[in-house]
């Protein structure tokens, strides 16, 4: 636990924005985790600056999320200092066919600012619940299309407080991964190249992927999206179907009906009812069909 000076120290810098002991099931799409010792919510870039400098100076872990969308976060909770990038750094900006995004903005606003401005490439994020920050880590993507190909520049900000940046050769993005993964540095905000398009074009693609989603995707129960990256040529959610494991329970954590890639949360699931379902996917799979499943969840606390 955090000292309780550090957190009387945080409240006098951020008043109002830093909590003690807050419930990470408030902040993750799957509904599922413990306390963070220290909580902090950045009004603004010099406030995220502050907090993340302050953990460096302190030793004091830090841990950043976004939307919370793609991560499991323990029963137990979170250690040191949780900073989640909300609704205090989602500024949107347009200029000519370049689109400027903080991290905390959400994909799926990005991609309406984009065909409001007559600008195409997002329209594969249609519905898609993660910020801009999340989706640059993970570069996040659906319907053939990823958020990397999108990238100019991105503004970061390293453990110390210095802000930086990377250029799109320089992120290294790949299937579901980027430089950012390995890398202790904070998205700040992302610059993306996009062309011109017509609108209407724009607009029924964005409206055939959204009915795509509550077509095939469980959206009505508390999910993190895909569980497991799919392996090449293949569909992780074909595998975990083929390996009879659609509807398989533990706890109050299902592996969809709907789609097996997803495990949804029925009520009171655990992050232990979860990685237990992980898990027997990931042998099933590997004992019926020799390939290793590799999470696209990111697992936080301890």
């Amino acid at each position: 636990m955090a000292e309780p000076t550090v957190y009387l120290e945080m409240l006098k810098i951020m008043p109002g924005r830093v909590r003690a002991g807050e419930l990470m099931k408030k902040h993750t799409s799957w509904r599922i985790g413990g306390p963070a010792d220290i909580y902090v919510e950045p009004a603004s870039r010099g406030e995220l600056q502050l907090a993340v400098s302050y953990a460096h100076e302190l030793s004091i872990p830090l841990t950043v999320i976004g939307a919370g969308t793609n991560i499991l976060v323990s029963d137990e909770g979170i250690r040191g200092i949780v900073i989640k990038i909300g609704s205090g750094l989602d500024w949107i900006s347009v200029n000519e066919n370049i689109i400027f995004a903080e991290a905390g903005a959400k994909l799926s606003r990005v991609a309406s600012v984009a065909r409001d401005a007559g600008l195409g490439g997002f329209e594969f994020s249609a519905g898609i619940p993660g910020d801009v920050g999340g989706a640059v880590v993970m570069n996040a993507g659906a319907n053939g299309a990823s958020v990397g190909a999108q990238v100019k520049e991105i503004l970061l900000l390293n453990p110390e407080g210095v802000y930086f940046k990377k250029t799109k050769d320089e992120m290294n993005f790949g299937y579901r991964s980027s430089a950012l993964q390995s890398e202790l540095a904070v998205v700040v905000e992302a610059v993306f190249s996009c062309c011109r398009r017509d609108r209407n074009a724009i607009n029924e693609d964005m409206d055939t992927y959204i009915k795509k989603r509550k077509d095939t995707q469980p959206l009505h129960y508390p999910n993190a999206g895909s569980v497991f990256k799919n392996p090449p040529g293949e569909s992780a959610g074909r595998l975990i179907e083929a390996a009879g494991l659609k509807g398989e329970r533990v706890g109050d954590a299902q592996i969809s009906l709907m789609h097996a890639n997803f495990i949804i949360n029925l009520g009171a699931a655990t992050a232990r009812d979860v990685l237990m379902l992980i898990n027997k996917a990931r042998a099933s799979v590997l004992d019926r069909f020799g390939i290793d499943l590799k999470p696209e969840v990111k697992v936080l606390g301890n």
